[in-house]
């Protein structure tokens, strides 16, 4: 018989928000926030989805999710430094 592993807590880098397992998209359910950066000019800004437009560089980018929540990146409490 298998035995589930429990699921470990994540914790909002942001606001503090405790919950069982992983957050849904990695946005915090309370705060709705995540941080992200522009992968042109590296401009890093916290909201509940990325622009299309850069605020940093003007231009159209794609961001990253660069929110830490797990141990492994130092976290919970900020931006992974991986990324």
């Amino acid at each position: 018989m298998e035995t589930k592993k429990p699921q470990e807590p994540m914790e909002c880098a942001l606001c503090g928000y405790t919950a069982t397992g992983k957050f849904v998209g990695d946005i915090c359910p309370q705060c709705n926030l995540t941080y992200w950066r522009c992968e042109n000019c590296r401009y890093t800004m916290t909201a509940a989805n990325p622009p299309e437009v850069c605020p940093g560089c003007h231009q159209k980018s794609a961001f990253l999710n660069i929110t830490c929540y797990t141990p492994e990146c130092g976290g919970p409490g900020g931006i992974d430094p991986r990324l």
